[in-house]
């Protein structure tokens, strides 16, 4: 993939020198900490940072990264330049809609992380929070994508982070909310359906996002986009159930199977058109 010599998004928050901290168990405060809080009271601090702060004792976390500082900077170069590279297509798509395209951070982080969405470990993967309009991800997952789902490459790992920004997209037009709008409303089994739209859905605006990108920089080389499909086929509900479990339980796939999402994402690629995207109307996904 030819990436080099372009832009990078400044929208790029770099906490990967933050030690990793997991939140310890909640119990009793201390007499120490009550103390504590009495004091800063009477020293006109309030008392609930204190006592906020005492509830959720930290463990730090070693640091263990997988890749060399030079590579894992020089990946973080290339992550920032597909982050302005979906910047530049979708504020141009959203004119075209007659809308403006408000921009999502990215976090880099290490083992873990805090958002407004809660507390994650790496082992969630890269993930989207509508909560903060923040995509978050841990550089070793490109790693855990060459190796433990066969599916490396530069247009793999870009593949990744349009798909991220794909659900701020959804997020922006108010998609997401109508999703989750439907937590507890339905069975459990009908909004793993709609889950798995909304994932498909996210698959179509990443390929819409390689589409318009390649046509403005001509960035695909040969496999590039064997690349991609890989990447999205290595992590298709169907697939990763079998390897963990031996079995497949369709009931409770959340991001649709290995086809689906290799379809999807090829469908977006390969037209460009948003208005083919509507995976929440599709008869066959």
């Amino acid at each position: 993939m030819r990436w080099k010599g372009r832009r990078q998004s400044s929208n790029v928050e770099d906490r990967r020198r933050r030690a990793g901290r997991l939140p310890g168990p909640k119990g009793k405060l201390s007499v120490g900490v009550i103390v504590l809080a009495i004091v800063a009271y009477f020293m006109g601090i309030d008392p609930m940072q204190i006592l906020q702060l005492a509830e959720t004792p930290a463990v730090s976390v070693p640091n263990s990264p997988s890749m060399s500082s030079e590579l894992e900077d020089e990946t973080a170069q290339f992550v920032a330049t597909i982050l302005a590279d979906t910047e530049d297509t979708w504020h141009h798509l959203f004119q075209e809609m007659g809308q403006t395209y408000r921009e999502p951070k990215l976090v880099l982080f290490r083992n873990s992380v805090q958002s407004a969405c809660g507390f994650n470990t790496a082992a969630t993967g890269p993930f989207y929070c509508p909560g903060d309009d923040k995509v978050y991800l841990d550089l070793s997952f490109f790693d855990e994508l060459a190796r433990r789902f066969q599916a490396p490459g530069d247009f793999a790992q870009a593949y990744v982070v349009a798909h991220e920004v794909g659900h701020h997209i959804q997020n922006i037009l108010g998609i997401s909310k109508q999703v989750q709008a439907q937590r507890g409303k339905i069975s459990q089994e009908a909004y793993n359906q709609l889950s798995v739209r909304l994932e498909l859905q996210a698959d179509f605006l990443a390929g819409v996002w390689a589409h318009h990108t390649h046509e403005r920089h001509d960035i695909l080389e040969g496999g590039d986009i064997e690349e991609a499909l890989r990447a999205a086929s290595a992590i298709g509900d169907d697939r990763l159930q079998k390897q963990s479990r031996g079995y497949v339980q369709p009931e409770t796939f959340t991001h649709g199977t290995s086809e689906q999402r290799v379809r999807w994402f090829n469908k977006g690629l390969e037209t460009g058109d948003l208005k083919q995207g509507d995976t929440f109307r599709a008869t066959q996904l």
